[in-house]
């Protein structure tokens, strides 16, 4: 049982950050390139690029303000930022590189710096592992002398890079270097494939003894064995032209001084151990990075933590909850909130919390015109609830005229500070309000398609509101403007890339359009007359331009509005569930034979998939080429790389033919597969089993079964159980939790002892200042609920620990040994 409990263990990765800006890139080539370098940044895992920004023209400082977040699928080396300059005519020249190692991200992790750019030396773009086996074998010569032969076996390679997008044509090199000598041999070439499998063995002659004696029988002289090693160098053929390093590994031959057989996978690294040259001409990149790494334990082990945080709505006062004593010792960090908000969420237990702490909020503000104002564990609740619950709501209400207007690119700048010359003030008012109406008319008629949890708790916070200012008219509307409208639509347009609705970050003159945008809609919504909401405006501009909107009775649509979303009418619903969109991109798909003539070539295609289909069309925004109902889905599941020779692709099976298809990347090809997974994981007609190859020449060339409707031959993967619309795994969201109480466990003991010394003092509370910063109504509910987490926190401890002895050993396909580099 314990080996399947090992078994169901996941290490999960991801990343977070933002590419804030470069500043002072050095030139690519002649005296004058800077002055019109237009530049892009991309990520790369390895030599695997997994994201870009888009191109910034003609600056040596391009702030490109580019949020990510991924899912990081395989095991990985380094992370690194390349600066590009965009070329026209020829390949995009590198301008510097930013490198980390996996294991020195920690030391960044939540932190915005500063990075020098370093120059991007191709000996030093490398990725893979090489195993080796290597032995001593004595050897009696014909003349009875006694000779050490070292024996080296180069078995198999894994992960190596792609060479110009495509899977390279790799041999190797193997040599036994010394300070007199340097023997070198070579594999054959194994074409097309990132994980080659050679299988050579080479001899190199290491010692040779004059004569035969019990004293040398198998024995290297030592000044032999410190100074020998074998270096491996693994290169990509290019016929024609010259041969790619991809990587090199050196191993001392002294390592079979004790052990005359030695066997390991081995990281490939650069040669030279990199370059080392002076980058201070080369710029700096400014990022601010987030990994994090969860070992996460099969869900029997996290029962008892979950239990205890689902109960918190439930518990009197919620101040001793656990799920407020969280928010309350991770106050500072602002992204602590969000395991806790998804966890309640998927198990419906999100509104009644909100509401118990919402309640506790409002106990302590004392005038309605700051309610919900502050930065409190019921705003950040509901701020992360939005943005989750939200997300298509957003998509439906807001896209379109996001779109309009970054893509129709009208001048809209009203200060007549920042005015360019010929520029016509009255014209760019007239553009501003036009789009202003478009999106406030938007908004104001969107009722319909708020999801219902986000009504469950606009609904809420608006009946707390009346009963804690009952002589005010206007809170029960103040009370779900201030979320809905200034946490949710304005912020979504000041920043449209942050909630996916654009794919990179506006340029400064579109990013200005949006602001002023974005004030506009944030005072038509906030609460109150507008000739309140005139004298708000400290620049003189905006109040000319916002009187414009008074004859629009702008009021009665923001409260007819806020009325359809927060009141107690259950809205109309058509039957159907609307279609979502959850992911779409360009893929390359390989033909389907549906058709007797045509070639079974790859091409690209846009693939989409809602919650009721999946299809591909020739381009984003043209009808669909082909169409698969989700319900027809059998099973969804990784293709070898041998089957068409090229890496990342993925197999959709349905009633016809499988649809073959190859993601732009690790992270794409996991997205794409854990998306398809999780919709189509209740199908009736789910496989079982699967063929990880294709079928071609009249047999599947992973089983060699001649039948092409032969049944699988590998167990189909079990698709881990999530919330599809919400994307919450809750075994993570929990692990998550534990990770933010362990990391702050001397708060957690200061809470306590404020506790105990609360309970035991019955006097006037003098206050410090540890324990100020706690909200802690009853000082003994507070504690036994802290008792109670100390415990679930002791019993995880443990389970992790047992767990973590099972470390792969060093030299294993999982943890390869870094070798020496030149």
């Amino acid at each position: 049982m314990a080996e399947e409990d090992d078994a169901r263990i996941r290490i999960l990765q991801s990343l977070r950050g933002k590419i804030c800006e470069a500043k002072n890139l050095g030139p690519v080539s002649g005296p004058n390139r800077q002055r019109d370098l237009c530049t892009f940044c991309t990520i790369s895992l390895d030599q695997e690029e997994v994201f870009r920004t888009k191109v910034f023209d003609k600056s040596v400082s391009p702030f490109y303000g580019e949020d990510f977040y991924f899912e990081i699928p395989r095991p990985f080396q380094c992370l690194s930022f390349y600066v590009y300059a965009k070329s026209v005519f020829q390949r995009d020249l590198p301008v510097g590189k930013v490198s980390i190692r996996k294991d020195e991200l920690c030391n960044y992790s939540g932190k915005e710096l500063w990075f020098s750019l370093h120059p991007v030396d191709p000996n030093s773009e490398v990725q893979g592992k090489v195993h080796l086996e290597m032995r001593l074998n004595e050897v009696i010569t014909e003349n009875g002398s006694v000779g050490q032969h070292l024996l080296v076996r180069i078995i198999e390679c894994q992960g190596l890079p792609l060479i110009s997008g495509q899977n390279c044509d790799p041999y190797a090199t193997v040599s036994l270097v010394g300070p007199a000598r340097s023997d070198q041999k070579k594999t054959k070439v194994k074409k097309k494939t990132s994980n080659p499998q050679f299988e050579e063995t080479f001899f190199f002659e290491v010692t040779r003894s004059s004569s035969y004696s019990k004293k040398s029988h198998f024995q290297v002289e030592e000044e032999d064995i410190e100074k020998l090693e074998i270096k491996v160098d693994l290169w990509n053929n290019e016929n024609l032209a010259q041969d790619v390093f991809l990587g090199e590994t050196r191993v001392p031959v002294k390592i079979l001084r004790n052990d005359h057989i030695h066997k390991a996978w081995y990281l490939l690294q650069p040669k030279g151990n990199g370059s080392k040259s002076k980058s201070d001409d080369l710029g700096s990149l400014r990022l601010k990075l987030t990994y994090i790494e969860d070992t996460v334990l099969p869900s029997a082990c996290y029962t008892p933590l979950c239990n205890l945080l689902l109960k918190s709505p439930d518990v009197k006062p919620i101040s001793a909850s656990a799920a407020h004593i969280l928010g309350d010792i991770c106050r500072e960090r602002y992204e602590a909130v969000l395991p806790m908000v998804r966890l309640l969420l998927h198990h419906n237990r999100f509104v009644p919390f909100v509401s118990a702490v919402a309640v506790l909020e409002l106990d302590n503000t004392q005038e309605a015109n700051t309610i919900f104002r502050g930065n409190s564990l019921a705003t950040r609740c509901i701020d992360d609830m939005m943005k989750i619950v939200g997300k298509n709501y957003l998509a439906v209400t807001l896209k379109p005229v996001i779109d309009e207007i970054c893509e129709s690119n009208k001048t809209c700048e009203i200060d007549p500070i920042k005015l360019k010359e010929g520029d016509n003030v009255e014209v760019n008012k007239e553009n501003l309000q036009g789009y202003v109406q478009k999106v406030f008319s938007s908004i104001t008629q969107s009722s319909s398609s708020c999801p219902p949890l986000m009504c469950d708790v606009f609904r809420s916070l608006r009946h707390l509101a009346c009963k804690r200012f009952s002589a005010d008219p206007h809170v029960q509307y103040s009370a779900v403007s201030s979320f809905v409208f200034l946490r949710f639509f304005a912020v979504a347009v000041l920043s449209p890339h942050s909630f996916q609705l654009r794919p990179h970050h506006p340029d400064p003159e579109i990013s200005r359009t949006l602001t002023l945008i974005s004030k506009t809609i944030q005072t038509l919504g906030s609460w109150g007359s507008l000739s309140k909401k005139l004298s708000s405006f400290k620049e003189t501009y905006m109040y000319d331009f916002f009187k414009s909107f008074q004859e629009d009775k702008c009021i009665e649509k923001v409260k007819k509005f806020l009325d359809e979303i927060s009141s107690n009418v259950s809205k109309e619903s058509s039957g159907l569930e609307d279609a979502v969109v959850l992911k779409e991109g360009e893929v390359q798909k390989r033909a389907q034979g549906r058709k007797r003539l045509g070639k079974k070539n790859f091409k690209k295609r846009w693939l989409r998939v809602t919650n009721r289909e999946l299809s591909y069309h020739k381009h984003k925004g043209k009808d669909a080429l082909y169409v698969i109902n989700v319900k027809n889905i059998q099973a969804v599941e990784k293709l070898d790389e041998s089957a068409f020779n090229r890496k990342n692709m993925f197999q959709v099976v349905h009633s016809e033919k499988p649809l073959y298809v190859q993601a732009g990347n690790c992270v794409e090809a996991s997205e794409w597969l854990d998306v398809l997974g999780q919709v189509s994981r209740c199908n009736e007609g789910r496989l079982t089993t699967f063929h990880p190859s294709n079928y071609t020449g009249g047999a599947w060339q992973c089983c060699k079964n001649q039948s092409n409707n032969a049944a699988g031959c590998k167990p189909c993967t079990i698709t881990v159980l999530a919330n599809l619309q919400l994307d919450i795994d809750c075994d993570r969201e929990t692990e998550r939790i534990f990770s933010l109480l362990s990391s702050n466990d001397a708060k957690l003991q200061n809470m306590e002892d404020a506790c105990a010394s609360m309970a035991v003092y019955q006097g006037p509370q003098r206050e410090q200042e540890e324990y100020s910063k706690f909200t802690i109504q009853e000082p003994k509910e507070t504690f036994q609920t802290l008792k109670q987490l100390r415990n679930v926190m002791e019993e995880l401890k443990r389970q992790h620990n047992i767990r973590s002895d099972t470390t792969a050993q060093y030299g294993s396909l999982d943890n390869p040994i870094v070798g020496k580099t030149s």
